[in-house]
């Protein structure tokens, strides 16, 4: 037992580094990885051979979530359509056949486990960070897709990973710059937050993530990364889940903010944790201070020695299985980015199109694009998104800091000004942007986020912002 086994830090980078070839020989049970890690496919592979040879039980996990968080097509955009777009067309074999698509990369890539699918109940539309990574609001229609991705992905041999439990649907705040709580009690969080996850377990999810939000109806005291009764009485003993619990990333505000990495590494294990993400930028030294911390929490008491060493032996069981599977075959002329039966057309079905905006799209003879450019939301991260990865540019760029009256006066007469952005309503700086192209030129707004119908910040609502959402946006459009 070793407490290099329950960790899965993450790095800078497109090849191995030295103290990372080393600390996977010593027994580090994984690593994530994320975009700045990824170039080329070739590269990718080479990569995760690398990882797969210092340590062939190593877990290779990245966040593929086959929508707007994507690590294999951060640089690009993503080929799929995300959660939100698969939950309003409802059409569970098209949902499973996407996440069969996104492991087959993953398998072809060398990667083991996808830190995906968002089962959060997305109930608040304030939400800053689940979103359109959500199902849905509806805790049935959550739940049937949330087993089909399942389904989906692990029949690739990739493990699956529910998250965020017990659910950081109804938040307000982002836990990676805060600690948010979940008011809702104990009856709504159960009917509510909890059936996607019994739904993922019965579908054999090999893995679940916690999350670092706090929940008084189920434990005023601790996050529930670091909570027993959330993580050990409530996911082990009441929902029956036996598989790998994941951490949320620990470097995170809502875990580590007030006590350090170290000592949140330690708070997660007691709390149920069995492998813990570590973060973006991870280093040896660093690595090297939580194992420290771990083994001191077991010298001392603090950390009871069996459940470390239960974490240890679920994390080598997945990591032996997953080992197992990498020589199965791949299909023949997987042909990477292509979900069959998918085009962007399909997906204009998912979008709230208002009728005046369809009119105005039949009538326009010319368009002008304006882009909305809010800072991008940390779990997505930088990427190309929405039509504007897809070709169309823009006649004017909005951000928090620019002068509405700026993008007014770009616009030629006689356009169709096309607004785009993202959560329209969360942000004081594109509401004036919107009012202002509004009094100025015939305008459709579109929110490619999650909206919010009383704020009459949206003609079109896409519920997607990725590169074939864009597509479809396109579409819809008229090609332009």
């Amino acid at each position: 037992m070793t407490a290099l086994t329950v960790l899965m830090p993450g790095f800078e980078g497109t090849t191995l580094p030295e103290w990372l070839d080393r600390r996977l020989r010593e027994g580090l049970g994984g690593v994530c990885l994320f975009g700045t890690n990824v170039g080329t496919r070739e590269q990718l592979r080479a990569l995760t051979d690398a990882i797969h040879a210092a340590n062939p039980h190593a877990i290779i996990a990245i966040d593929e979530e086959g929508g707007d968080v994507s690590r294999l097509y951060q640089a690009e955009g993503s080929p799929f359509p995300g959660n939100a777009v698969l939950g309003r067309l409802d059409d569970v074999s098209l949902t499973e056949r996407v996440a069969a698509q996104v492991g087959w990369e993953l398998r072809a890539a060398g990667v083991d486990l996808t830190l995906a699918p968002d089962v959060d109940v997305n109930a608040n539309p304030l939400n800053p960070v689940i979103g359109v990574r959500s199902f849905g609001a509806d805790p049935a229609l959550v739940s049937r897709h949330t087993a089909a991705w399942t389904r989906g992905v692990q029949g690739t041999g990739v493990a699956a990973c529910a998250k965020h439990f017990p659910g950081h649907g109804d938040t307000a705040q982002d836990s990676h710059v805060a600690l948010p709580t979940v008011s809702a009690d104990a009856a709504t969080v159960r009917a509510r937050d909890l059936p996607p996850f019994s739904a993922a377990i019965g579908a054999g999810s090999e893995t679940v993530m916690s999350s670092h939000i706090l929940v008084p109806a189920l434990d005023a005291a601790d996050p529930a990364t670091f909570s027993r009764p959330v993580l050990r009485g409530l996911l082990r003993d009441e929902l029956g889940f036996d598989g790998v619990v994941v951490s949320d990333a620990l470097d995170m505000k809502g875990a580590s903010g007030r006590i350090g990495i170290p000592a949140a590494a330690v708070r997660a294990l007691d709390g149920g944790c069995d492998l813990l993400c570590l973060g973006t930028r991870n280093t040896d030294e660093q690595v090297g201070q939580i194992a420290e911390a771990i083994d001191a929490a077991v010298a001392t008491g603090a950390l009871d020695a069996a459940d470390l060493g239960a974490a240890c032996a679920r994390v080598e069981g997945l990591g032996a299985a997953l080992a197992g599977r990498r020589d199965g075959a791949l299909p023949d002329g997987l042909a990477w980015g292509e979900v069959p039966g998918l085009s962007p057309r399909r997906l204009v079905d998912a979008f709230d199109v208002s009728a005046e905006a369809s009119a105005a799209f039949t009538a326009a003879a010319r368009v002008a694009w304006v882009r909305l450019e809010p800072a991008a939301n940390i779990a997505v991260g930088e990427s190309p998104w929405g039509p504007f990865a897809v070709g169309a540019t823009p006649t004017a760029t909005v951000g928090p800091e620019d002068d509405p009256a700026v993008a007014v006066s770009a616009v030629p007469d006689g356009s169709l000004v096309v607004v785009v952005g993202k959560d329209n309503h969360r942000h004081a700086f594109a509401l004036a942007a919107i009012e202002a192209m509004r009094a100025s030129h015939r305008t459709v707004v579109v929110d490619m986020g999650w909206p919010d119908a009383s704020a009459g910040a949206a003609d079109v609502c896409t519920f997607g912002a990725s590169r074939v959402v864009g597509a479809a946006l396109l579409e819809l459009v008229g090609g332009r």
